[in-house]
């Protein structure tokens, strides 16, 4: 359980990018008076919070109405996330990332803050996934709890973005998003090593 629990706070903490949403949250927030950045992080947390523990409790009841095996899932999941890891090793995750901001309107909390951004095909396959590999009501609260407290980080990235930003740096914001990258690439591998020894396992 532990051993799950690691892997699932290092995973959401690089699909998330708490850290990375800072720049983004700032670009998008530009000009706007500081109680309401305040007001838009804390309604972006809480978006991305329901969507990703939606995924985690009725994912994989989801799967099995469409006849998706947890397994070919874990596969899928893993090519996915590990096409995030190889972005962020390339640094060109943060250039979709701004992409995905443009044409940001009055309701930039919910889209593209939350969703995309936050809550996006990454952070909810990385959800199911780990949900899977969860025991029981104590290990999806711990992974709830896990991601709740990366939504949590999320929020203080917002609420200290300028001063976070003048601390790393453009060359330590490189560094620090490569060695994730790099991170994640290995937890991808295992998550793909893992649904193709399940599906072998079921097909014997």
């Amino acid at each position: 359980m532990i051993t799950a629990l690691i892997s699932a706070l290092v995973t959401l903490f690089v699909v998330i990018d708490p850290i990375g949403l800072g720049p983004i949250f700032l670009g998008l927030t530009t000009g706007l008076p500081q109680n309401l950045k305040r007001k838009i992080g804390l309604e972006a947390c809480v978006i991305a919070f329901f969507v990703l523990a939606g995924s985690a409790l009725f994912g994989d009841w989801l799967l099995t109405k469409l006849g998706i095996s947890l397994a070919a899932f874990r596969i899928a999941g893993g090519l996915l996330l590990f096409a995030i890891a190889f972005e962020m090793v390339f640094e060109r995750r943060v250039e979709r990332k701004a992409d995905q901001s443009v044409g940001a309107h009055a309701h930039i909390a919910a889209f593209p803050l939350a969703i995309p951004l936050m809550a996006g095909p990454g952070a909810i396959t990385a959800m199911v996934l780990l949900a899977g590999r969860m025991n029981g009501v104590m290990g999806l609260s711990l992974l709830i709890a896990a991601m709740a407290a990366m939504l949590l980080a999320a929020y203080a990235v917002f609420l200290t973005s300028s001063y976070l930003e003048r601390f790393l740096g453009t060359q330590g914001q490189a560094v620090f998003g490569r060695l994730l990258g790099v991170l994640l690439a290995a937890l991808a591998v295992q998550y793909v090593a893992d649904g193709v020894l399940a599906l072998g396992a079921s097909l014997t």
